[in-house]
């Protein structure tokens, strides 16, 4: 009796070609995990944009966020924020698009962007820490881990 696959019914791509894809694939975005360690580590370079509301950013963000609701990103409001960074942008996670849209806007603008993956959903999960109020806040050291 022949088994047939759904997984190899389409075959894989090349090694190199896939190489290429993934590469492009982590240009984009982000995680967590490596998120949180850069953060905790204190690795300049990186910015972290809540792109929601300011009420949803006051009632949980990812410590050292700035909000920057993506409705309010254009020449005129970007114009203070450095160009030498790479600016790291999520919102609630799969179901908002509030990072997508930001990210854009930023990426139109000239500006160095990631999305994070899953948003702030998937930084809760995975057991990090989330500030409150309008303060940026900071990671602590130390903070739980995802396993990734």
């Amino acid at each position: 009796m022949t088994v047939s696959s759904f997984v190899l019914a389409h075959p894989a791509a090349a090694p190199a070609e896939m190489a290429a894809y993934l590469r492009a694939k982590l240009a984009r975005y982000a995680d967590s995990a490596d998120l949180a360690y850069d953060l905790e580590h204190g690795v300049p370079g990186i910015v972290v944009v809540d792109a929601r509301a300011d009420a949803a950013y006051r009632d949980g963000h990812i410590p050292g966020a700035i909000g920057f609701p993506h409705r309010t990103i254009d020449a005129a409001s970007t114009a203070q924020l450095a160009r030498d960074v790479t600016y790291v942008v999520y919102c609630d996670g799969i179901g908002c698009n509030a990072s997508t849209r930001g990210a854009f806007k930023l990426a139109e603008l000239g500006f160095s962007v990631k999305e994070l993956i899953g948003g702030l959903d998937f930084w809760r999960r995975d057991g990090y820490a989330v500030a409150q109020g309008p303060q940026p806040g900071r990671l602590a050291a130390g903070g739980a881990a995802c396993g990734c």
